[in-house]
């Protein structure tokens, strides 16, 4: 059974950093391509990141350059650094993995999601 865990959530004031983690368990982790969203209270979940089997990666453009997606095959792990925080950065985040389709960008795309890790990010 394939299992997705974040961490890394919290309270954060504008302008500071985050750095949130996914651990994958069940299957073998380079079998997937990762993909992290975020969901704010009444709005629908987008997509902010994705990073690829090979390693390449991919972003929501109005988030490029302040969140970066990252991985260690190693551990197991995907990550997100979010730098220069600003308040409508504020949502559950979730992180999920896509074993097949061979698209990142919506939430269909992916087969396998974690539980979300709240972010909040005061003025």
């Amino acid at each position: 059974q394939v299992q997705l865990v974040e961490s890394g959530g919290g309270l954060v004031q504008a302008g500071g950093s985050l750095r949130l983690s996914c651990v994958v368990s069940g299957r073998t982790f380079r079998s997937f391509a990762m993909g992290w969203f975020r969901q704010a209270p009444g709005k629908e979940r987008e997509f902010v990141a994705a990073i690829g089997r090979s390693g390449s990666t991919y972003y929501v453009h109005s988030l490029k350059g302040r969140f970066t997606i990252s991985r260690d095959n190693a551990k197991n792990t995907v990550y997100l650094q979010m730098n220069s925080l600003k308040p409508e950065d504020t949502a559950v985040y979730s992180c999920a993995a896509e074993a097949h389709s061979g698209s990142y960008y919506s939430p269909s795309d992916y087969d396998y999601w974690g539980q979300g890790t709240q972010v909040t990010v005061s003025s």
